[in-house]
């Protein structure tokens, strides 16, 4: 576990974010700002994409997300001039240390309970199995970001990134065994413990295993936010592809074999929605549900872009569904999901 005293945040050791009452809510419920983070170049030089370019599709996210909600950018101090002239005026800026820019993976998760408090749980971050050495900043960006915020966080020794799950907020997570229980990541953690902590962090009761994720996957071991997503409690967006030659029909097929004969936690069972995997260069499913909006990551060829864009609108009629350039963020191996982390609204 990452040496989080050295950032002064304040640490609660002697609970569990749920035995305090504390939950992970669902991303669609109310907002009170985004927090984001500008990617330094460290670990996009060898993905043959120009810095500018992911630069601007980062931007154009935060700007768009601006425009329905308060967003906080992360950055380093020595980026200061690029953030001026790539981010709205709207967006805050707070300095710290970063070795990348995948705010969902390394920022912090909030939970929160019904007396209008907020904490962090505080999974380890160890660079996606320590494949982007040095990742020590991006491992202490929660902590850091906690104590700028003065909210407690709860140490949790359980290796996670953001997007290996996803939660309907009335106790049901979704994951896959093969980044939770990848070697490079809890390989001394058996199933039940994993479970065990998963629920006792984030306030969840019925965790459902899916044994994979989408592939090609060199860089995230499966995340499931690349192939599925809840929509509201008991819809789930599962990616399916008709070409059985691919790979992941296969998977895709398994996965939605497992939702179907699976319950959530208050024992329903699921509707699954079929979003087509229709491009090789941006997952659609990489989208992200902020205050009145659902930013998708898009290729430009309507081809691919579509159908959809369509289910989307279909799924979330009472939000401005819109598109937005992934290419560059498809090419490092993400979308706007990745590179967002909710802090919901306390009452």
């Amino acid at each position: 576990m990452p040496d989080y005293q050295r950032t002064g945040v304040e640490l609660l050791t002697d609970s569990t974010p749920t035995a305090d009452g504390f939950y992970f809510p669902a991303e669609w419920a109310p907002h009170d700002y985004t927090i984001r983070a500008l990617p330094p170049p460290q670990n996009w030089n060898g993905f043959g994409i120009p810095l500018r370019d992911i630069r601007q599709q980062w931007a154009d996210v935060a700007n768009t997300l601006s425009q329905f909600e308060p967003v906080l950018m992360v950055l380093r101090s020595e980026d200061k001039k690029v953030a001026r002239q790539l981010l709205s005026k709207e967006i805050d800026r707070l300095e710290l240390p970063l070795n990348d820019g995948w705010s969902r993976d390394a920022g912090p998760m909030f939970v929160v309970n019904g007396k209008g408090h907020r904490r962090v749980a505080g999974f380890t971050f160890n660079g996606w199995g320590a494949k982007f050495p040095p990742y020590h900043d991006d491992a202490l960006l929660k902590a850091r970001v906690c104590k700028y915020l003065d909210v407690p966080m709860y140490p949790i020794d359980l290796v996670l990134e953001g997007e290996a799950i996803t939660v309907d907020g009335e106790g049901t997570l979704i994951t896959t065994q093969q980044c939770l229980l990848n070697k490079n990541r809890n390989s001394e953690e058996n199933k039940a413990r994993v479970e065990k902590l998963l629920n006792e962090s984030l306030g969840t009761k019925k965790i459902i295993w899916l044994e994979k994720g989408l592939k090609p996957d060199p860089i995230t071991d499966g995340h499931v936010d690349g192939i599925l997503a809840f929509a509201s409690p008991g819809v789930v967006l599962l990616h399916v592809t008709d070409k059985r030659t691919d790979p992941n029909y296969k998977i895709c097929q398994n996965a939605k074999r497992c939702l179907q004969e699976s319950r959530d936690a208050n024992g329903r069972t699921f509707e699954v929605v079929d979003l087509p995997l229709t491009s090789d260069e941006v997952g659609h499913m990489h989208f992200y549900i902020g205050n009145g909006c659902v930013l998708v990551p898009i290729t430009g060829r309507h081809r691919e872009d579509f159908e959809p864009m369509g289910i989307l609108r279909d799924i979330f009629p009472k939000h401005e569904v819109i598109g937005i350039d992934g290419t560059a963020l498809g090419q490092g191996g993400g979308g706007i999901h990745c590179i967002t982390q909710q802090v919901p609204k306390i009452s």
